[in-house]
């Protein structure tokens, strides 16, 4: 081989090498409220979602994917972290006072300003303190419940995106499909769904009127978020920016119905989480099985902005998956649970194979808060589906009101985690691994619930804010960032 063409060889190396870094992409992140994988292309049989179907076929669909709380707060203070919760501190609602320990917690925004990135946001933080993320653009930044001018969010993109020369890093924060769950918006869908035509989540395990008409204007939410997001990308292909962009959406949590968001499980934690990058010869297209989590955010943007590593991150580039779907991965993935507002504490921690999952009650035997506050604020008819179960869903009701210390679950045989197997002989072997995997991880993360007088002492302190029987948020007095860590 002669000499220029040695040279030619190993420049075409390179540049292969270096597609999924060295073009430094701009990143659009496009996150909903409160929805699981109820799309389309998940294979859920009542939902319109065209626009996230084609993007899920043309891209790259995760099939495990997960959030590491299922809390609108906690959950995005993770993924903009690439921490866990308990180690960054937003362990509850920012609107209930909850917040980061430390106002220069490394974050996505910070570290890719630091590499030449633009940044931008539109749609709420919700993550205390907003100081911490200095985004160049921050627009609407109300949580807009009200679905009011919906328009604007592609309409502020398309500023942002136009106006951005360097690279950006744009983060679009959608309403929908939060409660209230909105049947039409200004003509959006244009055909609702009605409760004659939908049935409940399996993973209820119940069904009447009242879910079903719920069910209906929440899938009615989620053909106006894909419609939102069609116009987004219709901005983005304007701009002539598509190939140039590496497009990641995500759910924050899994849906505010029941078994849901506020819980640890599958209905709670699981997310949707699909990725696209048009312009890239070695992204591959189709679905990854393996076990992800909204912390792998943080290392993948990282990388890809070519940004200077944050060191001891407990999530892992997504980057290889992008480009292969058989290689290996982790073995286990973690979530935890501490509380939404002052009304449901109640602490778990949980791990994962794939198959088994397991629960871990930090305060066992206890009723838990979040179980009435969700059935007695959302659900008129809850007793009379309940009554009408079988006993096996009712006892998985009883589960979840008043649960053990472990819970175990096959989630190859039993997806919708009806039945606790913690007790089990013949998965004896699998319960005792599972709480080795997950005491190894707590005690890797410093998590500070392995001290029992810190579980105590918020708990004493989120106790103190009642009044009659109710929370109130000016009554509540949080010291744990001051004492969580200490020696």
């Amino acid at each position: 081989m002669t000499f220029s063409r040695s040279i030619f060889m190993l420049l075409v190396l390179l540049l292969n090498s270096w597609e999924l870094l060295g073009k430094r992409p701009n990143i659009l992140l496009i996150v909903s409220e409160d929805n699981g994988p109820e799309l389309g292309c998940y294979g859920d049989p009542y939902v319109q979602t065209p626009v996230l179907d084609k993007l899920a076929a043309e891209g790259i669909r995760f099939e495990k994917a997960y959030v590491p709380q299922a809390g609108c707060s906690q959950s995005r203070a993770a993924f903009l972290t690439g921490l866990y919760p308990h180690q960054n501190g937003q362990i509850g609602l920012a609107t209930w006072k909850f917040q980061m320990y430390r106002k220069d917690t490394p974050n996505m925004v910070t570290s890719l300003k630091t590499a030449g990135y633009r940044t931008g946001i539109i749609g709420k933080l919700h993550v205390n303190p907003e100081s911490a993320f200095p985004f160049d653009v921050h627009k609407i930044p109300s949580a807009n419940f009200s679905r009011k001018n919906l328009d604007a969010y592609a309409d502020e993109a398309e500023k942002f995106i136009k106006s951005s020369e360097q690279p950006f890093f744009l983060s679009v924060n959608y309403p929908d499909p939060h409660r209230p769950f909105l049947k039409q918006v200004n003509g959006w869908p244009e055909k609702p769904l009605t409760e004659k035509d939908v049935k409940p989540l399996p993973y209820f395990g119940l069904d009447s009127p009242d879910l079903r008409k719920q069910m209906a204007d929440y899938y009615n939410c989620m053909s106006r978020l894909d419609s939102q997001i069609g116009d987004l990308l219709k901005v983005l292909e304007k701009s002539g920016k598509m190939e140039d962009t590496l497009i990641v959406y995500l759910g924050d949590h899994g849906a505010d119905l029941l078994r849901g968001k506020r819980t640890s499980y599958e209905g709670g934690i699981r997310i949707p989480l699909i990725v696209y990058w048009k312009g890239n010869s070695q992204f591959q297209r189709g679905d990854r099985e393996q076990l992800v989590s909204a912390i792998d955010l943080m290392p993948t943007f990282l990388e890809l902005s070519e940004a200077d590593p944050v060191p001891n991150l407990p999530g892992r580039s997504l980057l290889p998956l992008l480009k292969e779907a058989t290689i290996p991965w982790r073995r286990y993935l973690f979530t935890e649970f501490h509380l939404h507002s002052a009304h449901n504490y109640y602490p778990q921690r949980t791990v994962t194979d794939g198959r088994y999952k397991l629960i871990y009650n930090l305060l066992p035997g206890e009723v838990n808060p979040g179980y009435d506050f969700a059935v007695n604020r959302f659900f008129p008819d809850f007793q009379q589906a309940f009554q009408n179960a079988p006993p096996h869903i009712q006892k998985a009701y009883e589960t979840m009101r008043q649960p053990p210390e472990f819970e175990l679950y096959d989630l190859e045989k039993d997806p919708y985690e009806f039945r606790n197997l913690a007790e089990d002989k013949e998965v004896a072997k699998d319960l005792s691994r599972l709480k080795a995997e997950l005491l190894q991880w707590r005690k890797s993360t410093k998590d500070p619930f392995l001290h029992r007088k810190n579980l105590l002492q918020l708990k004493e302190e989120v106790e103190a804010s009642f009044r009659n029987g109710t929370p109130d948020k000016k009554y509540l007095d949080l010291n744990y960032v001051e004492y969580f860590f200490e020696e």
